[in-house]
C-alpha cells in the first residue's frame, strides 16, 4: 500500500509498526552491523553493567522507527533522505516496541515530508513513551 502525496495534511498519523523483539533479532543485527559489544551477547556482562539480560542496539531500534516511515510510503512510494534520533531508554529480550510518527510539514514544490517519529515500550505493564524520539525527511516518487 503506497499513500499519496496529494492527500497529505500536516497533523497525519502514520501507522503503527509493533514488533516483539528476540534474542535471535539481536544476534541477527549484531552479525549484520558488525557491532559484536558483550552488552548485546553476553547476559553475563550484561549483568556486570546492571541488566538482567542483554540489550538491543539503539541503532536496532532506530531502525525500526525508520521502518515505520518506509512502510507508510510504501514499497517505491519514496525515499527517507534523513534521519536522527535520541536514545531515551535501553530495550530488554522479549519486549515489545511500537513505531509510530506524525507529519510535521509539507513541502509541495520538492515533494518532501518533514516527520516526527518516536519508538514507545511496553513494561512492567506500562506504555513507556517515548524511549526513541526522532525525525526525518522524506521524499515521496513522482
Amino acid at each position: 500500500m503506497s499513500i499519496a502525496f496529494e492527500t497529505l495534511a500536516a497533523g497525519d498519523l502514520l501507522p503503527v509498526v509493533e514488533r516483539v523483539v528476540t534474542r535471535e533479532d539481536v544476534k541477527s543485527y549484531a552479525d549484520t552491523s558488525g557491532d559484536q559489544n558483550p552488552l548485546h551477547q553476553d547476559d553475563a556482562f550484561a549483568r556486570t553493567v546492571g541488566f538482567d539480560s542483554i540489550i538491543a542496539h539503539g541503532m536496532f531500534t532506530m531502525g525500526h522507527m525508520a521502518s515505520c516511515a518506509s512502510a507508510w510510503m510504501g514499497e517505491g512510494g519514496g525515499q527517507i533522505l534523513r534521519i536522527s534520533a535520541q536514545f531515551r531508554a535501553p530495550v530488554m529480550i522479549g519486549e515489545r516496541i511500537a513505531a509510530g510518527g506524525r507529519v510535521r510539514a509539507i513541502d509541495a514544490d520538492h515533494r518532501t515530508v518533514a516527520l516526527e517519529l518516536w519508538v514507545t515500550l511496553e513494561r512492567a505493564g506500562a506504555t513507556l513513551w517515548p524511549i526513541k524520539r526522532g525525525a526525518a525527511e522524506v521524499r515521496f516518487a513522482g
